[in-house]
């Protein structure tokens, strides 16, 4: 069996290191923003080329928090991919303003700029673009399109930390990066941690208050804020992995590089783009018969995923949200979207494979 992913296999070249790393946490008795965390943020500003990286609980709380730092009226607009993971969509709600789907480009799965000009209303702050399976969006175009009408930009990097266009990192392009490190991200922890990136030294000392109760000073209280730190232990682990986060984004780099080249024209491969560096947190395909090939697959041994099977504007829990009812693009791609094995434990033999079982596929 070839799994889609398995954590164990995953971190297994870092046990020793994290054994090493949560014995000197434990023993040192600070459990709560010490070394750990400084260390982590200090060396994932360095590496994303940010001026700050602030470490939070998680990714929802990174694009919440950057949000809630904007100080947004209760009428604003965030305009916010239609394909996007809900979590995007979610930190919108949960501060009472109002999320506008745009819809992406069918060819890279990243939100469109043209179509982001015609959502632009007079209460359009924010443009909160997603970094979708690890390619970086349009950032040129939509920066100029932040700059005509004086909006923020948010950037979702959940799923592509590394990512790059011409050498720039993603979460140095708009005013914040929202990371997450849930444990199957390129760069993952042993559980949930998030971390925001910002060249603005005012947002990030924000972000430092939010994210502690409202708290510069202990048992002093400036503003209402939440309880959202990144823990110490986590920020070991993850600055411990950093040192090899291009070594793993190499390695995903390397295994799609045999899915494209391998991969016969049934199937609808991810698009390259002269000067992006894409990091392959997914290596999605699409299908018209996306289920009937995900089962075929399995029989023969190999686990897929699907990112994501149920567009956000038809899931349950946004029936009252007012999002629109109809976003065809986006509605295709979840339709027909299927996610192939592509971790840092896979081989490149076990990708040949899975290349072989798509392609005797009829």
């Amino acid at each position: 069996m070839i799994d889609y992913e398995n954590l164990s296999k995953l971190n297994a070249p870092f046990f020793e290191d994290f054994k090493k790393s949560f014995s000197q946490t434990l023993d040192s008795g600070w459990y709560v923003l010490g070394k750990n965390v400084l260390s982590f943020e200090e060396n994932f500003a360095r590496f994303c080329g940010s001026g700050h990286c602030v470490g939070v609980a998680s990714g929802l709380d990174a694009l919440l928090l950057s949000l809630k730092a904007l100080n947004l009226p209760s009428e604003s607009e965030v305009l916010v991919p239609s394909n996007t993971y809900i979590a995007t969509i979610l930190a919108i709600m949960q501060l009472g303003l109002k999320p506008v789907l745009v819809e992406p480009r069918l060819e890279t799965y990243n939100i469109n700029p043209d179509e982001i000009r015609k959502k632009i209303t007079s209460h359009s702050r924010v443009i909160m673009v997603v970094h979708l399976y690890g390619k970086a969006c349009e950032m040129s175009e939509i920066n100029k399109i932040a700059q005509e009408y004086n909006l923020k930009i948010i950037e979702d990097c959940a799923q592509a930390h590394g990512a790059s266009i011409n050498g720039q990192k993603v979460g140095t392009f708009g005013d914040f990066g929202a990371f997450s490190f849930y444990p199957t991200k390129n760069l993952g922890a042993l559980g949930d941690a998030g971390a925001i990136t910002t060249n603005d030294p005012s947002f990030a000392q924000a972000i430092r208050v939010l994210r502690n109760y409202g708290s510069e000073k202990k048992y002093y209280n400036e503003v209402i804020g939440y309880n959202s730190r990144l823990d110490e232990v986590q920020a070991g682990f993850l600055d411990i992995k950093l040192k090899s986060l291009d070594q793993i984004n190499q390695h995903k780099i390397n295994l799609a590089k045999t899915y494209h080249e391998n991969l016969k024209e049934h199937v609808i491969k991810p698009i390259k783009q002269e000067g992006y560096q894409d990091v392959f947190h997914i290596y999605n395909i699409r299908h018209s018969r996306r289920d009937e090939l995900k089962e075929y697959l399995l029989e023969r041994g190999v686990k897929t995923e699907i990112h994501y099977p149920v567009a956000p504007h038809l899931q349950k829990a946004m029936r009252n949200a007012q999002l629109g009812e109809s976003f065809p693009i986006s509605e295709m791609i979840h339709q027909t979207t299927l996610s192939l094995p592509i971790s840092f434990f896979h081989t490149t033999e076990e990708i040949f494979k899975v290349c072989e079982i798509i392609n005797s596929f009829r």
